[in-house]
């Protein structure tokens, strides 16, 4: 059999034996080869497995008898053959994280949703409809589903009360779905992409195309899941001098929060702002078709505050145990991000992904950045536009409470903001100005670095 050589020498072991006792078990496809069935010796692993990843074969269904693996917590088989969600999913009584991304699926049975459901990925695929058994899933906590057909969710999905993060960007939704407004811990939303984003859609602004020819591209900044940020030099129309930039190139024609030209759009309508990572322009040319971003390059040695979620932690924020900032650094890097937050919101956008690791900063003073707008999607009007921009909020919210476990922020007022803005009712929480405004009042009161 023709497979990926890491994932060969792995089938390999399996069926000798010598994967006894495995907890994961990896076995991606690739150019090389791919599965077409699951090795039925995976199932000689039903005491210990944990994490199974199948990801990029030719799977068309799994085995009837995969309950069996009680102890399997993750399962990956994106890029694989899939008309349906397997049904037998939902015999994994330990199953808590499935990702099925762009695998064909059409259909989604109520009984292949796992009575442990934390995290569900369902990214670029065809679905139009969900089944009401997906609120009844109390655990869950993040529903992916962006680049699908959905017109509606389902009404249950308002009883899904630890629900966090939730992307239905590239959908046909004409509406906002109602039941969202139920849910009471829901942070990071995308919505951009569908019908009614579409009307709320300011006119893009008119950016000169960046041609591929005028670049010069450096080292890699950073990666994530929707693309690579590159160091580059533009000059641009072959001029003499270059201007050192950075370069996102997109990984595909979908990512996990939806699509890269309406991050573009979002990026270069939010304009110039000292704490939000704006867009120079649209890249042109590429010789793959490539999509691209140009944007500002940042000082050198800036960083991320905080890795992003791990599998354990499924939508919070990994941060580095030795990161400890000073008071004043930690109150002037929520300040920045507060600020670039409203400008985006002033814009008519709402960010939909506002994490630490969405944010640069120096590293010592607390200069800082919000970047990565992928989530990013325009705000209706009225009040559906006033519950997205206090989702934003909800998130910065609960930035703050990761910053006070890094810096000793010890101030009754920055308490209180915390505590208005990551509550339970949207409503009752305040408009981004507000929060900005509140923070410079703390940052007053707190005298000079």
């Amino acid at each position: 059999m023709s497979l990926p050589p890491a994932t060969l020498v792995r089938l390999e072991a399996l069926r000798r034996g010598d994967l006894a006792g495995a907890r994961e078990l990896r076995l991606p496809g690739g150019p090389e080869g791919r599965l077409t069935e699951v090795p039925p010796e995976i199932l000689g692993l039903a005491d210990t497995l944990e994490l199974l990843d199948l990801g990029q074969n030719d799977l068309t269904t799994l085995p009837a008898d995969l309950g069996r693996l009680r102890r399997l917590r993750v399962l990956f088989c994106s890029g694989n053959r899939f008309v349906r969600l397997p049904p037998v999913l939902g015999d994994c009584a330990a199953l808590s994280q499935v990702g099925f991304r762009g695998s064909g699926i059409a259909e989604v049975p109520a009984e292949s949703l796992a009575p442990a459901l934390r995290w569900l990925t369902l990214t670029d695929n065809r679905i139009a409809a969900l089944p009401e058994a997906l609120g009844a899933r109390p655990r869950l906590q993040k529903l992916m589903l962006a680049g699908n057909r959905l017109r509606a969710l389902p009404e249950s999905l308002g009883g899904a009360r630890n629900l966090e993060l939730l992307r239905i960007a590239a959908n046909a939704f004409e509406a906002l779905p109602a039941c969202l407004t139920a849910l009471p811990r829901l942070a990071w939303l995308s919505w951009a992409g569908n019908p009614f984003e579409d009307r709320a859609a300011p006119s893009p602004p008119a950016a000169p195309p960046v041609a591929w020819r005028d670049l010069a591209l450096g080292p890699l900044l950073g990666e994530g899941a929707s693309g690579r940020v590159m160091r580059a030099a533009w000059r641009p129309d072959g001029t003499d001098e270059a201007q050192p930039v950075a370069l996102k190139l997109f990984k595909g024609a979908m990512t996990s929060d939806g699509l890269p030209e309406r991050e573009m759009a979002a990026c270069l309508a939010a304009g110039a702002h000292p704490h939000l990572t704006g867009g120079l322009g649209r890249l042109a040319d590429h010789p793959d078709g490539a999509h691209g971003l140009l944007m500002p390059l940042l000082p050198e040695g800036w960083r991320v505050l905080a890795g992003p979620p791990s599998l354990e932690s499924c939508s919070r924020d990994v941060y580095d145990p030795d990161l400890r900032l000073t008071p004043t650094a930690a109150l002037r890097l929520a300040r920045g991000v507060a600020s670039g937050a409203a400008h985006l919101h002033a814009r008519g956008f709402g960010h939909g992904d506002l994490y630490g690791h969405n944010v640069l900063w120096d590293g010592t003073r607390g200069e800082a950045v919000l970047s990565d707008l992928g989530a990013a999607s325009a705000l209706p009007p009225g009040r559906e536009g006033a519950f997205l921009r206090r989702l934003d909020v909800r998130a910065f919210g609960l930035l703050l409470e990761e910053l006070r476990a890094v810096a000793p922020l010890a101030h009754p007022a920055l308490d209180a903001l915390a505590q208005a803005c990551a509550g339970p009712d949207p409503a009752a929480r305040p408009e981004m100005a507000e929060v900005l405004g509140a923070l410079d009042d703390i940052l007053k009161e707190s005298g000079p670095a």
